[in-house]
């Protein structure tokens, strides 16, 4: 059968406005490189109206503006300015989404050629799908480009890992699911059943069956984890049990679900070599291993994917959250050809492949080659690693920095010999941070992980505000806490 050459579509032309954005540096996708507090307390007065009537008429599964309580009127690259005229430096990134920046005006002008010629198409061919699906192909290693194909589902990540999970199980006729300690996937049904946080489904009964979770590499926390008992098991070695040992009460799954960096979990590396190990138990065993790359893909972490950063090769990739360029809501899978078990209509959604979102990701795409953002993304987190790294060195409640390209961790300890974790620091260190302008995340096990996902166009200059600004909320708080901040 003839293969079809990858980027045989019809290429679309640049447009002079584009041509325009080739002659500007970074800084001009921001609206500003430094945070910017001009009212007397955080939230400002027309915020604090804002967030009262949101109390009042939404529904209270609100979640983020409890912690960063502002009321939004615009954004742009890496500075979300409040209804007030505050501007904030947003490390937060929309929770992983906007890794090319707030409203950014190259991939603006896609989504505005779109939205003249065509929105809604369900799954019908389109130039604008097949040259999105052609560019994705493309990204991946040479070797593996001609062995994947790709299926748009519903509009989250959430749908993504569904649908994922669902071809492994027709293909393999089986149903069981092994995830991981400290997984996050989503909160549709399926989804939260292989997310470890039990907290997200306390007054949930019943959800999906036959979900399992084996120990994620951590590499900070399993060895002072193992030296508690004799009888500790590596990570490595507890999952060969799971597939081998039948008195573990484990029936054979369709497949293992993993991020191969994980976000909500605290942005942690695991071990080098695990990721490989994983995958060649789960193949022996003729187990699907889906990688969830929602927020670790879409070089958040330097590379098109992070299974790239590695020599681990996964059956199932679910993307999502990058992918929609600025914000724009998408999701898909990338699988190998030879798993395709399913037939028209096996998995839909109504707003699979919005032909909007789309296009944004097509520029999005383009904007990353054409400004070499995967070069930049490596510059400024080896630049804002040095910077974390000055800090823990001078901070006694720094446990550790970890992280890769734009997905870094920072770990948050009573001790650094015992590393109890300090979720209450972390609290009042985020709120000093935030009063100060800048927004980050908390996850980690424990609570105690600020977790940075921040646009990957963030400048030198922004990063260097950024830690400014952590350093004296770093002091205050650990003068609130009664101690020095050196060791």
């Amino acid at each position: 059968m003839r293969q079809v050459a990858l980027c045989s579509v019809v290429p679309f032309i640049l447009n002079p406005r584009l041509i325009f954005f080739l002659m500007v540096s970074l800084e001009h996708f921001h609206l500003s490189e430094e945070a910017r507090i001009i009212t007397p307390n955080l939230p400002g007065k027309k915020s604090s109206k804002l967030l009262e009537l949101q109390n009042q008429i939404e529904g209270k599964v609100v979640s983020y503006p409890r912690s960063m309580p502002i009321a939004i009127r615009r954004a742009k690259g890496s500075i979300i300015e409040d209804v007030d005229g505050n501007y904030f430096l947003d490390f937060f990134g929309g929770a992983g989404v906007l890794n090319v920046g707030h409203c950014n005006e190259f991939v603006l002008e896609y989504v505005k050629a779109q939205q003249d010629e065509l929105i809604h198409a369900l799954d019908f061919p389109t130039e604008n799908k097949l040259d999105l699906i052609q560019k994705i192909l493309a990204k991946l290693p040479e070797n593996l480009r001609y062995k994947y194909k790709v299926s748009f589902g519903g509009p989250t990540g959430s749908d993504a890992v569904e649908a994922a999970m669902k071809l492994a199980k027709i293909k393999t006729g089986r149903d069981g699911i092994i995830s991981f300690t400290g997984g996050y996937h989503g909160m549709s049904a399926g989804a939260l059943a292989v997310t470890s946080d039990t907290s997200f489904r306390n007054n949930i009964s019943s959800l999906m069956p036959q979900v399992h979770f084996a120990p994620y590499s951590y590499p900070y926390r399993n060895k002072s984890q193992q030296n508690r008992t004799n009888t500790a098991i590596n990570e490595i070695d507890f999952f060969w049990n799971m597939l081998n040992n039948t008195h573990w009460g484990i029936t054979k799954p369709a497949a293992i679900l993993i991020e191969p960096l994980q976000g909500e979990g605290g942005n942690i590396v695991p071990e080098k070599g695990y990721l490989e190990e994983l995958v060649r138990i789960a193949h022996e065993k003729d187990v699907l291993v889906i990688f969830d790359e929602i927020q670790c893909g879409f070089y958040r972490t330097g590379n098109f994917f992070e299974f790239m950063n590695t020599k681990a090769v996964p059956d199932i990739i679910t993307f999502s959250k990058g992918f929609g360029g600025v914000g724009f809501p998408i999701s898909g899978l990338i699988y190998k050809k030879e798993i395709e078990a399913w037939g028209p209509g096996a998995h839909i959604g109504t707003f699979r492949g919005n032909q909007v979102s789309i296009a944004a990701a097509r520029g999005a795409l383009d904007f990353v080659e054409k400004f070499n953002i995967e070069e930049h993304t490596k510059t400024v987190s080896s630049y804002l690693m040095n910077k974390l790294e000055g800090l823990q060195t001078n901070n006694s409640f720094i446990g550790e920095v970890r992280g890769r390209g734009m997905m870094i961790g920072v770990e948050f300890v009573k001790d650094k010999t015992t590393k109890e974790p300090f979720p209450e620091f972390l609290q009042s260190f985020r709120e000093h941070c935030f009063q100060r302008g800048l927004l980050f995340e908390v996850g980690g096990y424990f609570g105690n992980v600020l977790r940075f996902v921040p646009p990957l166009i963030t400048t030198l200059k922004q990063i260097d505000n950024a830690i400014d600004i952590m350093r004296v909320s770093l002091e205050t708080c650990t003068l609130e806490f009664g101690k020095t901040s050196l060791v």
